[in-house]
């Protein structure tokens, strides 16, 4: 009896760890958590964020209401000559508003990258130099590893955010030293989301609602993005309860 006992708890913890590894949030925390920095930059958080290639790292000290990052993703175009951004948006979930960091090559020393701060009010074309946020933006920095661009910074927000929208963008072309357009692809369009800075969630954008009379396999053929009311989808809920369920037979077992 013993025996039988035993083996059955040898089987059944081991598939319960297999589950756990393989759920959604644990898939995506490893992989962005295997980027290396530069000594002296860790973050407590990171996720990867869906589109463009992207992932963010992040620590928020709510008490002093201080967000440092560092943003990953590679530009467009083959010839480096690209930019990246990542930007919060105080007052919406679109470009207008959003306080962005952009980095690219520098023209003048094509082997560093700059960094530029844009307040974008409006959608007209960005200028070579630099704009004052919203929030005093120190630490600024980026660097390339592996065809990726990781641009830094911290942010000062104000006291009791504890979420932001976020936006995040590639483009192909630095001209004149300032960053190109864009492409309007769905991916660069869909490139936004909610960021809970102290639990470490970065929630894809909600799904606009269908039009009246819209099929339901219109809505099927959209993926599977998280729901719009935050709650985890059947999917995502499903391997936490198997692995529960394993672990409570396991110990009945072992009882019996």
């Amino acid at each position: 009896m013993a025996s039988a006992t035993q083996h059955r708890l040898a089987v059944l913890v081991p598939l319960a760890a297999v589950l756990l590894l393989a759920s959604p949030a644990a898939t995506a925390a490893k992989s962005c958590a295997g980027e290396k920095f530069p000594p002296g930059r860790s973050y407590a958080h990171c996720a990867k964020l869906g589109r463009l290639g992207a992932a963010l790292h992040w620590t928020y000290d709510a008490k002093a209401a201080s967000l440092s990052l560092a943003f990953v993703a590679r530009p467009a175009g083959f010839n480096g000559g690209g930019w990246v951004s990542w930007a919060i948006n105080p007052t919406g979930d679109g470009m207008k508003g959003a306080q962005a960091l952009v980095a690219f090559r520098n023209p003048s020393w094509p082997s560093t990258y700059v960094v530029n701060t844009y307040n974008l009010t409006g959608y007209g074309r960005l200028g070579a130099s630099s704009t004052p946020l919203e929030f005093n933006a120190t630490d600024l920095a980026a660097d390339e590893r592996r065809g990726k661009v990781r641009l830094y910074g911290k942010l000062q927000l104000r006291p009791g955010m504890n979420a932001v929208n976020h936006i995040w963008q590639v483009g192909s072309a630095v001209r004149n030293g300032a960053p190109a357009k864009h492409a309007f692809a769905t991916e660069n369009l869909e490139a936004k989301g909610k960021l809970t800075l102290c639990d470490g969630t970065a929630a894809p954008e909600p799904a606009p609602a269908p039009a009246a009379g819209a099929s339901s396999s219109a809505n099927a053929s959209r993926g599977s993005a998280a729901p719009s009311d935050g709650k985890p989808s059947a999917a995502a809920a499903f391997v936490p309860a198997m692995v529960t369920v394993l672990l409570v037979w396991a110990g009945l077992v072992a009882i019996v």
